[in-house]
């Protein structure tokens, strides 16, 4: 059986999620009341020696007008880490996803934009390869026929589209992974919706990263065992030093869970 088509069946990773705004690294309950994290390139370079396995930066707030504070911020990172990283936001045009990743990323997310303009998928894809683009999907429990809406603009803008639906179609376009965070449980550290995840998994077959509502090293496996997520991103768990990266490999591995060496440090 090819691994490269059957994601499930590869070490799960553990991905923390910083979140930049203005060059510093935020959080924020259902993506509002933003706190400082921290600096960026800081907290990249100790979670490349603590051994998370990827991580991702997302310009919640991203302009044309703050283009060269994310490029600097990548060389940066580029420079400090040795894990792959992924980098989203304000990304538009195929020229913007070479930028990026000529700066250093490994792959780009692009979530607005996808909706917005879905040959970028494809574009992007054909030139830089399905591994580098990643699709961002926010979604919504709707609160009438059930299902899941997507919203775009950092939460803000309904898309009409159902989640479902659109991460089939991302990945008929060439998407090479989705990163799927539930609104309702994001910042929530209630767990992740695991039904969300579940539904997501089971309709593609690229990886899906589980993101919105870590609040514990249980919540991690539930996302991997009941959600069939090969990655879960998660942000304070990580950032305010509640959970370690090693610690929870560790906890994961022990409840038969395949993942990376738990002692596997990045020097």
């Amino acid at each position: 059986m090819d691994l490269a088509l059957n994601p499930r069946m590869l070490a799960k990773r553990i991905i923390p999620c910083l979140d930049v705004d203005n060059g510093r690294v935020v959080k924020g309950l259902r993506f509002l009341s933003l706190v400082d994290a921290g600096d960026p390139v800081e907290q990249a370079d100790r979670y490349n020696r603590e051994g998370a396995d990827e991580l991702v930066f997302l310009d919640i707030t991203a302009s044309s007008s703050r283009r060269e504070i994310v490029m600097h911020m990548v060389r940066d990172v580029a420079d400090r880490v040795f894990i792959p990283f992924t980098v989203g936001g304000g990304i538009r045009t195929v020229d913007d996803i070479g930028a990026i990743l000529g700066s250093g990323a490994d792959k780009i997310s692009i979530n607005t934009a996808a909706i917005a303009t879905p040959s970028l998928i494809t574009d992007g894809a054909r030139r830089y390869g399905s591994q580098a683009i990643v699709v961002a999907i926010d979604a919504r429990a709707r609160e009438d026929a059930g299902g899941w809406e997507v919203f775009t603009h950092g939460g803000r803008q309904r898309a009409g589209l159902d989640a479902i639906d659109w991460a089939r179609q991302a990945e008929s376009l060439g998407a090479g992974e989705i990163l799927l965070t539930s609104m309702d449980a994001d910042g929530t550290r209630d767990g992740y919706d695991i039904r969300l995840t579940r539904a997501v998994s089971d309709a593609v077959r690229i990886p899906v990263i589980a993101s919105g509502g870590a609040g514990s090293i249980d919540h991690l496996r539930e996302a991997f065992e009941d959600g069939g997520a090969s990655a879960v991103l998660a942000a304070s768990i990580f950032h305010f030093g509640e959970i370690g990266i090693a610690d929870a490999k560790r906890e994961l591995a022990a409840s038969g869970i395949v993942v990376r060496p738990a002692d596997r440090v990045h020097e």
